[in-house]
């Protein structure tokens, strides 16, 4: 088995809804996505993946979707005040906590045609969340 792995740094805001501790309050993180490739085989170039396609794929949708962008659960109260305000933001189905963040960006990965097997985030230098699909 090959694998290859794309990291992709970017920044975002959230909140955990129904969080007893400070994650409760609105605040932010400099994420890094660690996006695992893997393949039985090898392309003619003798690749899983060319790292700038996955780099490139990657980081348009995390720039255009999660990057400098409040990540906010659907029912969250502050989301309607914060879009009237004219700020970024992303409406998640569940909490955005790291683990779900991975999924999210995991299914996009998917979705591109990428032969990913697992997905994580760095929310802090030492938090690390992940999703794989066994």
């Amino acid at each position: 088995m090959y694998s290859v792995t794309k990291e992709v740094h970017f920044c975002y805001g959230h909140r955990l809804l129904n969080h007893q501790g400070k994650c409760r309050h609105l605040h932010g993180h400099n994420a890094t996505a660690v996006i695992r490739l893997e393949s039985d085989t090898l392309d003619e170039m003798g690749m899983v993946c060319d790292f700038s396609d996955i780099g490139d794929y990657a980081k348009a949708w995390i720039g255009e979707n999660l990057d400098h962008n409040m990540l906010l659960h659907e029912a969250d109260p502050v989301l309607s005040g914060l879009q009237a305000a004219g700020e970024r933001i992303f409406v998640m189905q569940s909490n955005p906590t790291a683990e779900n963040i991975a999924r999210l960006i995991f299914d996009q990965v998917s979705a591109g045609g990428f032969p990913v097997v697992e997905v994580s985030i760095y929310e802090t230098d030492s938090a690390l969340a992940s999703y794989r699909r066994d």
